[in-house]
């Protein structure tokens, strides 16, 4: 079974290859976004990391995936773009994303990606104890090691791939 049919069981496949210790951490689909997650399983934010794929906008695509914490925002337009070689970057789509990986938002991790896509991960994820990513679905994280990244062949750790950004207000929308 291929990882866009079973991406879930891709992950644990690949966990169990590389000999990764982790835990499974069973949740409802409708809370995998990230702070919804960590929200209601009481997760710190600061030790949950967002794994994004990035696209190349012009040309024969080219894909990377970054992972930085879920407190940071990836550099895509200066870093990301320098880093895969290109003019112009964006996030992949939705389609694009699940079509490449098998994978849907929500669940991405950097486990079990195609090995021909380079996968950057900010120095600051490599500095916890343990971090909590996606496990290739929307009804599980996976809690684990950041040093269990370095056993996948394709990473490359980059300083100042992500910048802090402020908290955003939540909009009033009924004094539109």
């Amino acid at each position: 079974m291929s990882s866009a049919e079973n991406p879930e069981q891709a992950v644990l496949d690949t966990l169990a290859a590389l000999g990764v210790d982790y835990e499974l951490i069973e949740i409802d689909a409708e809370y995998a976004d990230t702070a919804a997650f960590c929200e209601k399983y009481d997760y710190p934010l600061e030790k949950s990391a967002n794994a994004i794929v990035i696209a190349s906008k012009r040309g024969a695509k080219q894909y990377s995936a970054c992972l930085a914490l879920a407190t940071m925002r990836v550099d895509v337009n200066k870093t990301v773009r320098k880093l895969m070689g290109v003019k112009r970057v964006s996030f992949a789509s939705a389609e694009d994303m699940a079509e490449l990986t098998g994978m849907r938002v929500g669940g991405v991790t950097p486990f079990a990606l195609p090995t021909e896509i380079p996968l950057y991960v900010d120095a600051r994820v490599m500095a916890l104890d343990w971090i909590i990513v996606g496990s290739g679905g929307r009804d599980s994280k996976l809690k684990l090691s950041p040093e269990a990244l370095r056993k996948l062949p394709n990473l490359q750790v980059i300083d100042g791939l992500a910048f802090e950004f402020p908290p955003r207000e939540p909009v009033d929308k009924e004094g539109d």
